[in-house]
């Protein structure tokens, strides 16, 4: 992988500047830690040479003083919303990184549901946690916010939430996704804080948008395309240009709510600490990019990726077409097309070719690998197949698995399973050549090159089965997919406008 960030520098430069921000304020600081904590793969991907847990990894250098409260909102609870990146619910991601983080050494002392308003599925949600021994705290919608302050920063505002107790100086929330409500939990709890006689401090720990590069940056504008339902706009901080006549990069929900928390300020200590959303932020990312072609190569493609989510979503109706026309927006912008992805292009030309539904794979040097439908194979396995020998250096016309270990699975498919389609998936490939592998030096070989598709770019014709997308995702192969079924049945001869 081409490095365009350098890691070591940014988890040195950050873990600095934190316990800086710790010490401006006494006994207690509320760190609000956006985006992914654990699994940061949007960031990995936009910043080659990130590390997925580059957040884990400073927090673990602060266990001793910090605890962690993760808060989820209950309107994403009543949804069921999924976190894409691991196809799971949030809900049921809020116990998964409880998992994770305590598995790490760190301290998770509660769980918050916000923007309750009296939902059945969150009240089950709170009710499962207590009886795993979790306390869980409720935060309530406030009538007009956040732009009604005096009722806000009031006992009828954040003074109804429930006060969550917590015993160490550095308090970071997190959550599953955006939207959650972070932000809100910290302010809500200065209130609080202040009533009870302490000192408390905020500060904002976000990658994204990063405010040191431009407004344009594709980095930035690969924030937005990954929060397009949540209509986040990256947007010039007016309150730094008016204090200190410097231009940064905020977003729209961060410049909204500051004269809340400049109010929440002015009311607790006479006088704000920040004077502008950058001035509350601690990320240091922009000053690791150590080459800005490769990251801003790397963010065009992770834009299209989300260009061909939002397409597939569209399709199975979970997607608005607002959000598509926005990342055909933010495309304009970058100046990029689906054509700058090249085995957008490489796929359909095999299926046009071929008559069936291809896809095609981009190696590590460059090198564009194809693969169709045949008897045996779909056109992801065959892919996979074909991938791997070119790694491999196996002629391609060399079988690594013989048919005749083919055919006793499709048998068991078809007849004992109950599946209309007797082609492999991608994981039944797999399972088929580790066997084989016990036996042929080449499907060994072949086996061997699975951890160098890490990180490649694949494309599909048609759209393919969640057990072929949860194989690429396995892989770490950054797939996209045309949003057309291979083929039109009952339930889908409606047309999609």
């Amino acid at each position: 992988m081409n490095i365009g960030f350098d890691n070591e520098k940014y988890l040195n430069m950050q873990s600095a500047h934190i316990r800086e921000r710790i010490n401006q304020f006494d006994n207690k600081l509320y760190l609000e830690f956006g985006g992914k904590l654990f699994d940061d793969y949007h960031a990995s991907r936009v910043l080659p040479g990130f590390c997925p847990d580059s957040k884990l990894r400073l927090l673990k250098e602060l266990s001793d003083q910090a605890e962690i409260v993760i808060v989820i909102s209950a309107g994403d609870i009543e949804k069921n919303k999924i976190r894409g990146d691991l196809g799971i619910t949030y809900d049921s991601d809020v116990l998964r990184l409880m998992e994770a983080y305590t598995n790490n050494g760190l301290y998770v002392s509660s769980v918050v549901i916000t923007q309750y308003t009296g939902q059945s599925s969150a009240d089950l949600f709170k009710s499962r946690l207590e009886r795993l021994g979790i306390r869980v705290y409720i935060h309530y919608m406030i009538p007009g916010y956040p732009s009604n302050v005096p009722l806000i920063v009031s006992d009828d505002g954040y003074g109804k939430n429930d006060y969550i107790e917590t015993t160490r100086p550095l308090v970071v929330i997190t959550a599953p996704g955006p939207g959650s409500g972070k932000m809100a939990t910290c302010l809500s709890q200065l209130y609080h804080e202040h009533k009870r006689g302490i000192r408390a401090g905020y500060a904002k720990f976000e990658t994204f948008p990063i405010w040191n590069i431009p407004l344009k940056h594709p980095v930035n504008l690969a924030y937005e395309a990954a929060t397009a339902d949540l209509n986040d706009v990256n947007m010039i901080d007016p309150f730094h240009l008016e204090a200190y006549g410097k231009t940064t990069v905020n977003y729209n929900r961060d410049v909204e709510i500051f004269p809340v928390l400049r109010a929440t300020f002015e009311r607790i200590y006479g006088k704000s600490p920040y004077n502008s959303p950058t001035d509350m932020g601690v990320n240091m990312a922009g000053n690791c990019i150590c080459n800005d072609e490769i990251c801003q190569k790397a963010s065009c493609q992770e834009i299209i990726r989300r260009y061909y989510d939002a397409l597939r979503r569209l399709l199975i109706g979970s997607c608005s077409e607002e959000e598509v026309y926005k990342i055909e927006m933010l495309m304009n912008q970058a100046g990029i097309t689906v054509h700058d992805r090249p085995v957008v292009d490489a796929a359909l030309a095999c299926a046009e070719r071929t008559g069936g539904p291809a896809a095609a794979l981009e190696l590590p040097d460059g090198r564009i690998i194809t693969g169709k439908t045949s008897k045996l194979l779909g056109a992801s396995a065959a892919l996979l197949l074909n991938a791997l020998k070119e790694l491999a250096g196996i002629d391609h016309e060399k079988h690594v698995i013989s048919p005749d270990a083919i055919e006793p699975i499709q048998k068991l498919k078809v007849n004992y399973l109950g599946s209309k389609n007797p082609r492999l998936h991608t994981d039944e490939v797999l399972i088929a050549l580790s066997v084989s592998a016990a036996m042929d030096k080449y499907a060994q070989l072949a086996l061997e090159q699975l951890p160098k598709l890490k990180g490649c770019q694949a494309h599909t014709s048609v759209m393919v089965s969640s057990v072929d997308m949860k194989q690429f995702k396995k892989l770490s192969i950054q797939a996209t997919f045309e949003a057309k079924y291979e083929k039109k049945a009952v339930f889908f001869r409606k047309k999609v406008v």
